[in-house]
């Protein structure tokens, strides 16, 4: 008989560095399954790096509350383990006098959803932060940062590994099955091995629909749409005249073509949205024109010629192009019957951000 081991954390992403670590802290003695040979190889390497304020969210919805929690929770672990952060906060601007209601409907919401600290600020008071950015009107988010996220899943894996957590990379879950006992899963390359454990937390994050079905007993109805939305980013070469992160009105389907600034000063533009059937970041330099085009209606003192392809991002989304944005899903045994499974489903932005709280919240759920 196959023994019975306690908890497997299926990717090691942000998001399950920070389950494993919250189990491993609880007591439980966690084994990290990851598919590739690094950690975070994926949607958490490939992002804006934005710690998000809270803004666009529906109030009550679990991305609004996980990423005001964890907002706060994650600053204050970026200063207490070291991990490089700025809080140099956010512009979203009005170009023109038809998007000025929506900067009131965005402050609205974020009111709603205990986010407190929004500015309005006029075409004048925006000049004085970023003298470049061309806007009728503006709204300042003071507590908007941006975060190392390499640095912060090194310090997420050494607290999981300190309070006990084994990963195991290169280790792909092959399939499974839910037995009386625990659920059963085969993984591993070359020679997989089986083993049985008494919790299972899906954090597979693009794949998380396919190990769902690749495990015998989970209810096909339970498993939502997969697709995939690519992102581009073009980055602009030497330090550019911005002080904070910009964004346009937000547009149907995302925030817009925004700046954002890593913490050594580079400007990343992006992403836009392209979806696609698969998760692959190959670069397509045809869209640099769509680029100017966007990023000039706040910025058009932007020189030709200054964009240079950056990289590319998949976001994991569990509705289709043209739908509205779903809240995250996390599903425990009181959605799909199965004791001892947890599935994490659509975890993308503002995921990086709610962290800390999202792995609280999933700790709940799995009743440690």
């Amino acid at each position: 008989m196959t023994e019975l081991a306690d908890v497997a954390v299926i990717g090691a992403g942000v998001v399950g560095l920070g389950v494993a670590r919250a189990l491993a802290r609880a007591g439980r003695e966690v084994f990290v399954l990851e598919s590739e040979r690094f950690v975070g190889f994926h949607a958490s390497s490939r992002n804006s790096e934005v710690i998000h304020a809270g803004i666009y969210y529906p109030p009550g919805s679990l991305k609004a509350r996980l990423c005001v929690e964890g907002k706060r929770a994650l600053y204050g672990y970026c200063t207490e383990q070291g991990v490089a952060h700025a809080r140099i906060g956010k512009l979203i601007v009005a170009t023109s006098e038809e998007e000025v209601p929506a900067l009131g409907r965005l402050k609205a919401n974020a009111d709603a959803s205990g986010v407190t600290d929004l500015v309005v600020l006029s075409q004048a008071e925006v000049r004085e932060l970023e003298p470049e950015v061309s806007c009728v009107r503006g709204l300042f988010s003071p507590s908007t940062g941006i975060i190392d996220s390499h640095a912060l899943m090194a310090a997420l894996r050494r607290d999981a590994e300190a309070a006990g957590a084994q990963i195991a990379l290169a280790t792909p879950v092959l399939s499974g099955r839910v037995c009386p006992e625990g659920i059963e899963l085969v993984a591993g390359l070359g020679e997989p091995f089986t083993a049985r454990f008494r919790l299972v937390v899906n954090c597979a994050g693009p794949w998380a629909q396919k190990v769902a079905r690749r495990i015998e007993g989970v209810p096909p109805a339970c498993v939502p749409p997969q697709h995939f939305a690519k992102g581009h980013y073009f980055v602009m070469a030497g330090r550019v005249p911005f002080r904070h992160l910009v964004y346009p009105v937000p547009v149907p389907g995302g925030l817009g073509t925004h700046l954002t600034l890593d913490l050594a000063g580079q400007a990343r533009f992006g992403p836009d949205v392209q979806w696609t059937d698969r998760v692959e970041y190959s670069f397509d330099e045809s869209r640099a024109p769509a680029f100017y085009q966007a990023i000039r209606r706040y910025y058009p003192g932007l020189p030709d010629g200054a964009l240079a392809p950056g990289f590319t991002g998949v976001r994991a989304k569990i509705a289709p192009a043209g739908a509205p944005a779903p809240d995250f899903q996390i599903q425990g045994p009181a959605d799909h019957g199965v004791p001892g499974l947890v599935n994490l489903y659509g975890i993308e932005s503002p995921g990086l951000t709610s962290v800390l709280a999202l792995a609280e919240h999933v700790r709940r759920v799995a009743g440690c």
